[in-house]
């Protein structure tokens, strides 16, 4: 079979302060950051984990966390150097690094251009102080700003603003501000995702009065016309772009390709020449992954074939775009005929739209999305 192609993931867990609603594997830094060490076991890992490319280049590289622009400029040069030593890459390989919009990390980004990094995502969440103190960011509006334009002057011509929307307390108006400055400053792309209470948080616990579902429907739904006047296209769920400025290695995780995940808590995903998928996981807590050495494994699990629809197709569908019915074969050890009768119950719903080439989710797919998925569980 043709193996899909292959990203990196590398997760970098220290933040400055733990978020209320973050449910990612991070962890408020207690004194100084051990980034030589960190690097180091860093590569170790993906020494370990290099035979699964299989003789593919990586396509995309994206370094997340925790705040990885805690990281300094020469130890991710170190990094990226040694990603680039122990694998191909891929002439336009997209290099994406997650950064906050404090002062030190915005000075910070022409040295990390220089290091190899050609796509930053930015973290700003809100331009409103009291919407900010809510979520425990630590910084403020014009910060963003100044990361924004900072982004641009260091050359980054591929970079992304993170925002939230039915934030506590939020009413449209606010939500549209917020949106109204981002589009502002001229992302090539944009995350605009709805603020979810997550299992595990602070807010889970101590769950703040979130907007109500007609709030939440108008925000998205001003939103969309807003972004779509400013030449933004959705292209997935939460994510919009400027034509041409879509983030590749999202877009790769959501068409089920292959991923190697290095760091704590870091997640692969790995299609063997058997057609056989495997799940990884690697050790969580950053001491305990410091510790392990050249093993970080915490779990190598084969994804069961009567799982492989439904994960296949809860990554697929959040894309906009048209997906070849090929594909499902070409990604899972499943035929089409497989899945012939839940695809059947959905275009019968009217939740999506087929030919003999392709399928595409309706707009009344997208709204009963989750409808859709149950019909591939495993009985």
């Amino acid at each position: 079979m043709t193996l899909p192609p292959l990203s990196l993931y590398i997760h970098i867990p220290w933040c400055e302060q733990k978020c209320p609603y973050c449910d990612f594997n991070s962890h408020a830094r207690k004194g100084v950051i051990p980034e030589a060490q960190y690097i180091d076991a860093l590569l170790a890992d993906l020494d370990r984990d290099c035979h699964w490319a299989q003789g593919r280049p990586l396509t995309s590289l994206f370094i997340g966390g925790g705040t990885p622009s805690l990281i300094s400029p020469a130890e991710i040069a170190r990094l990226l150097d040694g990603v680039a030593k122990r694998l191909p890459l891929v002439a336009d390989c997209e290099i994406t690094m997650e950064a906050n919009p404090g002062t030190l990390e915005a000075d910070r980004f022409r040295p990390y251009r220089d290091a190899g990094v050609n796509r930053l995502s930015v973290g700003v969440q809100s331009f409103q102080q009291d919407k900010l103190r809510i979520l425990g960011r630590i910084h403020g509006a014009e910060e963003a700003r100044r990361a924004a334009k900072e982004a641009c002057k260091a050359g980054f011509e591929r970079f992304n603003l993170d925002l939230m929307h039915t934030l506590p307390g939020q009413s449209v108006s606010d939500a549209l501000y917020d949106l109204e400055q981002a589009i502002e400053l001229a992302p090539p792309h944009l995350s605009w995702y709805q603020l979810t209470i997550e299992p595990n948080t602070q807010f889970a616990s101590q769950p703040p009065t979130l907007p109500d579902d007609d709030i939440q429907w108008a925000i998205f739904e001003q939103g969309k016309a807003r972004l779509e006047a400013a030449g933004y296209r959705q292209y997935e769920i939460s994510a919009w772009a400027k034509p041409g400025y879509q983030c590749q290695h999202n877009l790769n995780y959501w068409r089920f390709g292959d991923y190697l995940g290095i760091g704590c808590g870091a997640h692969g995903k790995i299609t063997l020449a058997d057609g056989q998928l495997l799940r990884t996981t690697k050790v969580k807590h950053p001491r305990g992954y410091l510790e392990a050495g050249r093993d970080p494994m915490a779990t190598q699990l084969p994804v069961a074939l009567e799982d492989q629809a439904l994960e296949y197709y809860m990554n697929r569908l959040r894309l906009m775009e048209p997906m070849p019915l090929a594909e499902l074969a070409e990604r899972t050890q499943l035929s089409h005929a497989q899945v012939a009768k839940p695809l059947a119950w959905a275009e019968q719903r009217k939740l999506i739209r087929r030919d003999d080439q392709q399928m595409q989710l309706t707009e009344q797919g997208h709204r009963y999305l989750n409808e859709l998925l149950a019909q591939f569980l495993p009985d």
